[in-house]
């Protein structure tokens, strides 16, 4: 309430030119340009202030008060007239007036706010239609001039989006060649490449999305004469075709400026076997705007911004699947992408209507499934790239290296001591566990590289959505595992009496540590890979913001963190009450001991690990997290054999044995 008040009191303190429009939402209104930069404090953060436009412009600018400082909020100051330069154009087809009857039809043309400043004067529209009816009658090509002349601020980008919007809507029987030429100028002059910054003062948040709407309705009316059509502007091109079932293929090739560095390139084709369901011979259509995409605002949470020209098609709804092809803005080698289609209901890039099809360094192909109701307009996102240097490519390889190395001798040395470490049930059991960790973490550390070489190389979709299913899969075995080394402690300390033969526990250890993992990646692929939504963009490995698909493996894996962490407690709880000689159990509860050891080492290390990988996802640009899980996961096959199998003092001692007899027999040999 307080601020309230202060907003009241400096909006009439400073004289009656001041009022509040909104008291509740401390919005101070003032009725001369620049009042809010010059002459309201900035105090209350949030707080809005409306002024109005200069002398011949109409409209009101916003700010918002951040950090004690006016920030332009929108503007909506402009100099044209649309309803004045829709009904010239529109009235232009209902009267056949000829150049000489100029005065007869200025008279039907009434202006709508006539004698505001920016609005015209009555004779205006009199002296456009003496100058050029004529060619209003077949075109728009009259309001050009006004339009072209126009600065392209943000209030005058507003009104040519409600333009063309209206035109798209009232306008669109019998689409010309051009009609089209001069619609296509008209946008052009919106879409330049040197403006896209204002958009972003626009009032209207869902503008692009309305123009790219527009756009696309009107093009799809587009006559198509003597078999095709092409309209190219800078920075928006139209081409249309004529096509039947007996057509072997179509294809639309774009190569359109971006900006002052040079030009992009695109291309939609139409298979053969999509053209064979079409009843009866038809048209495609289809437009390229090469920085549209920079304006198109992305509700998702998704960091992704678009990185090549959007591309929208108009085709028969027999046609179900076009081939897309998009030459990358950014073009460095780590960056990654995601074949998208813009949804027409949800205004958002949606992952689902694309496939990725093939990725190199310089283009991506997507196959993208057409649905005149939902998807028109296709594009390709990037990832904001994460940070890559020598020094996180060096330690990833030299770890993993490290780490298939160690997992390999882990499996070595158990192999060799297995008959003297595995005398009773709980060893025996507890080895069998060590070994299913450690080949479930050499196989995944195999894969990663696999995945790693499938992703730098032209990508092929199967083949990486099978690496991410096992490695997806082997993953989770590791955890499993873990746990079922886990539910051994607990079994070896509370379920004293309850004797399990080693047949019911090989049986219920593989149907823990590989049958669980094997479900959950088998559910996983199910429900998402249909969306296309399986895999992240980028890399080969599960995606997190389309379809959280990466839920599938930190929720298990943090719970059987939790879990295990928990069987620690337990245990230390449990072998402080017991009494020093348990008798025939004593032997157990070493055994269990030295199991404990095991789990509440590795537990925290996995945890620490996947902890930081799933910081990596939530700040995918810090190097300090990329750094640090990089080190904890390549190294994790090193901790399996330090803490594991080198740590425990029965496998140090059968080695030892097993050195002596070779060293024994080796003597032998020799005398």
């Amino acid at each position: 309430m307080f601020s309230v008040i202060n907003t009241l009191h400096r909006c009439y303190s400073q004289g009656p030119q001041y009022a509040v429009l909104s008291p509740c939402n401390s919005i101070c209104l003032v009725y001369f340009p620049d009042a809010c930069i010059n002459l309201i404090p900035c105090q209350d953060k949030g707080a809005i202030c409306i002024q109005p436009c200069p002398p011949s412009f109409h409209g009101e600018t916003s700010f918002v008060c951040e950090d004690r400082k006016w920030q332009m909020l929108s503007d909506a100051c402009a100099s044209l007239d649309v309803q004045s330069l829709f009904q010239r154009i529109s009235q232009s087809e209902l009267l056949p007036c000829s150049g000489g009857h100029s005065g007869g039809a200025g008279e039907h043309l009434p202006f709508v706010g006539e004698g505001k400043p920016g609005h015209g004067k009555p004779g205006d529209g009199a002296k456009y239609f003496g100058a050029g009816n004529h060619s209003c009658q077949a075109d728009f090509s009259c309001i050009i001039p006004d339009i072209l002349s126009s600065p392209a601020i943000p209030g005058n980008i507003a009104d040519i989006v409600e333009l063309l919007k209206k035109i798209s809507l009232l306008l669109s029987e019998n689409v010309t060649g051009g009609k089209m030429k001069s619609y296509s100028r008209i946008a052009n002059h919106i879409l330049n490449s040197s403006i896209i910054s204002n958009w972003a003062f626009v009032k209207d948040r869902n503008a692009g999305s309305i123009l790219l709407d527009s756009v696309n309705l009107f093009a799809g009316k587009l006559l198509i004469r003597n078999g095709s059509e092409s309209i190219q502007e800078p920075f928006i091109a139209t081409k249309g075709y004529s096509i039947h079932r007996n057509t072997s293929g179509k294809s639309f090739d774009f190569s359109m400026e971006f900006n002052s560095t040079g030009n992009i390139t695109g291309q939609m084709v139409i298979p053969e076997e999509e053209l064979l369901r079409l009843p009866r011979a038809s048209k495609a259509i289809s437009v390229a705007f090469p920085t549209l995409g920079a304006i198109l605002e992305s509700n998702q949470l998704d960091p992704h911004f678009v990185n090549g020209m959007v591309l929208s098609v108009s085709l028969p709804e027999e046609l179900q699947n076009i081939l897309l092809t998009f030459e990358k803005l950014n073009k460095l080698r780590q960056v990654g992408a995601q074949c998208v289609g813009w949804h027409l209901a949800e205004r958002r890039w949606d992952p689902r209507a694309c496939e990725l099809r093939a990725h190199n360094v310089t283009t991506v192909v997507c196959v993208c499934a057409h649905r005149r109701r939902t998807y028109r307009s296709f594009s390709i996102l990037m990832s904001p790239a994460a940070p890559r240097s020598s020094v996180l490519d060096y330690i990833t390889w030299v770890g993993l290296g490290l780490s298939i190395f160690s997992l390999v001798l882990c499996l070595v040395i158990e192999a060799v001591v297995w008959h003297h470490v595995t005398k009773t049930e709980i060893t025996y059991m507890r080895h069998f566990c060590l070994v299913n960790i450690a080949a479930s973490l050499l196989v995944a550390d195999v894969l990663f590289i696999l995945a790693a070489v499938v992703h730098n190389t032209n990508l092929n979709y199967q083949l990486c959505v099978a690496a991410t299913f096992f490695l997806h899969f082997f993953y989770l075995a590791l955890f499993f595992w873990m746990f079922t080394l886990g539910l051994l402690i607990l079994y070896g300390l509370l379920l004293i009496f309850l004797k399990i033969t080693r047949s019911v526990f090989l049986a219920a250890a593989f149907s823990i540590g590989y049958g669980c993992p094997l479900v959950i990646s088998i559910l996983t692929v199910a429900i998402t890979e249909p969306k296309n939504g399986y895999l992240r963009s980028g890399a080969c490995w599960l995606n997190w913001y389309e379809t959280n698909a990466l839920l599938a493996f930190v929720v298990p894996a943090l719970s059987i963190i939790v879990v295990n962490l928990i069987v620690v407690v337990v245990v230390v709880v449990k072998t402080g009450r017991s009494s020093v000689g348990e008798g025939c159990k004593s032997q157990d509860l070493s055994s269990m001991i030295r199991v404990s050891k095991n789990v509440a080492l590795l537990t925290p290390l996995l945890g620490l690990t996947w902890g930081f990988g799933l910081a990596t996802i939530i700040d995918s640009r810090s190097l300090a997290f990329h750094i640090t899980f990089a080190l904890l996961n390549a190294f994790q096959g090193f901790f399996i054999l330090l803490f594991g199998t080198l740590l425990d003092r029965k496998t140090r001692e059968a080695i030892r044995m097993n050195c002596l007899s070779l060293r024994q027999k080796w003597g032998l040999e020799k005398s």
